[in-house]
């Protein structure tokens, strides 16, 4: 009997490598896929933020002010003169003079 004993020995010693062999193999598998998981997880997180700063970053076209269509120097300077003539800066004689100098008459 003893050497059916002997015969079984190495065959239970490669089991049980093998089995430990399995279940490290299967224990790293685990652990790769948990870190995928986890970076799939990541990188979507990082996608929903990158597009909630992109739709913040975007204006609305409802809310964005109407732009003034460019106007010459010579109406911005009148435009001027009269706001300081409206303020009271300018007499009714000072806004007349330089109203005529910047048109030129």
């Amino acid at each position: 009997m003893r050497g059916g004993f002997r015969r079984r020995r190495p065959l239970l010693r490669a089991a049980v490598v093998g089995g430990g062999a399995y279940v490290a193999g299967k224990s790293a598998a685990r652990r790769q896929d948990a870190h995928a998981s986890q970076e799939a997880d990541q990188d979507a997180r990082l996608n929903d933020l990158e597009q909630q700063q992109q739709q913040q970053a975007a204006p609305v076209p409802s809310q964005r002010p109407a732009e003034a269509p460019a106007q010459s120097p010579m109406a911005e300077q009148l435009d001027q003169l009269a706001g300081l003539h409206k303020q009271g800066v300018l007499t009714d004689d000072e806004f007349a003079a330089a109203k005529a100098k910047v048109l030129g008459t």
